[in-house]
């Protein structure tokens, strides 16, 4: 498998991995193989958008995320909430409960990442206005950039080069710190998050950035430790207020990570588009050139409803969104921190342009490449096209690639198999081995009779 060259939010534990092949069916990419009766990636074709933590029977696929005691390493501890911890709760847990919960977990201060929304607004339509090559397509979701960078490198230049709300909202508070004299030493910013892709956007960030951000944790083990908290220790629903608490959101910042959210801020003809499968199917009709009516603006969401369908969010989706919806409702149009945003941020929203992400298919040699992938093509026409997923690779094309590189052999595909031992080329204890190869040697044992002696 190829080196790792970015930072990996996930991690496949081979001591649990069964090999039932799940995973390597939903990568939307093709960076999954089953080798040896486990799990195998491609480091550098993988964009961290969780399909196969979510699909795995096994629990095999673990999410890399920052040690929470790194949080004491700093003297001044600020978390960055996204709007959608606070609506798994809807009414059961008062927000100044939560926010209560979380100081009594170390953090000093508590704020609310969508605050920026209000600043990006005037930035993005400013934007789309100079764009000469439309439709833009958003900067928000890292797994959808990461998936045009690997899938999609020729669409690349459409990608929006203003920072993601996170990152805005991370460099107001660095600033803010900064301006009041603080040390820069001493403040730690940590992101909750609800995506694994995140993790992984803020270790490795894109467009010549480096990211103020001193940690990400995962927005599973602090719902699970807020729950617990407040089941063993009465809060009082006023709040104690030993933290301080930045809650200032407008009704478009807490829309924000909704699908529509974003959209519906830009001037101009704006689709919303949510969920791996359909943004794929949407960004190849455009590399296409499918698309034929003006598109200003694409919001570009690889979960279902968007940050609801967060890989970590533990609360459903559709009532998390509902929530959301709700709480906006009650939220007045701007907030009071709104021109404090754009005077201590404005000249740091901007990024330099996104590079594509080789994913080295064939041979880094151009002309080398052009070669195996006719060499590819021409095995395409062999093989018999029915993706069963056998040899260990999600697909036909797949397994031809891998064997133009050397990875595996035709002999791996078992309808060709089939046709060598008929041809004789191929011995039945040969093929056993091929298969024993890719699937483990106790998928071949007859564990019926094993058992019973």
């Amino acid at each position: 498998m190829e080196h790792n060259t970015f930072h990996k939010a996930l991690e496949i534990q081979r001591e649990l991995c069964i090999g039932c092949s799940h995973c390597i069916k939903v990568c939307p990419t093709e960076a999954l193989r089953v080798s040896g009766g486990k799990a195998m990636l491609y480091a550098d074709w993988c964009i961290d958008c969780g399909r196969c933590f979510r699909i795995c029977p096994s629990r095999a696929i673990r999410v890399v995320d920052d040690d929470f005691e790194n949080i004491f390493s700093y003297k001044y501890r600020v978390l960055l909430v996204p709007a959608v911890f606070y609506a798994q709760f809807g009414k059961r847990i008062p927000r100044r409960v939560i926010n209560d919960i979380l100081g009594d977990m170390g953090f000093s201060e508590v704020c609310t990442v969508e605050q920026c929304a209000d600043t990006l607004v005037d930035e993005i339509n400013d934007y789309v206005r100079k764009a000469e090559e439309k439709p833009v397509v958003s900067s928000f979701c890292p797994a959808v950039i990461r998936l045009i960078q690997v899938r999609f490198p020729s669409l690349i230049d459409r990608i929006m080069l203003l920072l993601p709300p996170i990152e805005v909202t991370a460099q107001y508070y660095v600033r803010k710190w900064k301006m009041s004299g603080g040390d820069p030493s001493e403040l730690g910013v940590f992101y909750l998050t609800p995506c694994i892709a995140k993790i992984a956007a803020v270790k490795s960030p894109v467009g010549g950035y480096e990211s103020p951000i001193s940690g990400v944790i995962n927005m599973d083990y602090v719902y699970n430790k807020v729950l617990l908290a407040y089941k063993n220790k009465k809060y009082p629903e006023e709040g104690c207020g030993t933290e301080a608490v930045n809650d200032a959101v407008s009704s478009k910042g807490l829309l924000w990570p909704l699908t529509g959210g974003e959209a519906s801020q830009v001037e101009g003809r704006a689709l919303s588009i949510d969920g791996m499968s359909n943004v794929i199917e949407f960004l190849e009709k455009l590399e296409d050139e499918e698309i034929e009516e003006p598109i200003d603006y694409l919001e570009l969401r690889g979960c279902d409803e968007s940050c609801p369908g967060g890989i970590l969010v533990q609360g459903n989706r559709f009532l998390v969104a509902d929530n959301l919806r709700n709480m906006a409702a009650e939220a007045p149009d701007t907030h009071r921190l709104s021109e404090e945003y754009k005077q201590f941020c404005s000249a740091y929203i901007k990024m330099d342009a996104v590079e594509p992400r080789s994913m080295v298919k064939y041979d880094k040699d151009i002309n080398v490449a052009i070669k195996k992938m006719e060499m590819a093509g021409m095995l395409r026409k062999i093989l018999p096209d029915i993706d069963c997923g056998a040899c260990g690779a999600p697909s036909c094309e797949a397994l031809a690639a891998d064997i133009v590189r050397e990875d595996a052999s035709l002999n791996n595909c078992i309808f060709m198999q089939a046709r060598f031992e008929k041809e004789g080329s191929l011995q039945v204890s040969e093929a056993i081995d091929l298969m024993e190869q890719v699937w483990g040697k106790d998928r071949f044992v007859n564990k019926e009779q094993t058992n019973n002696e």
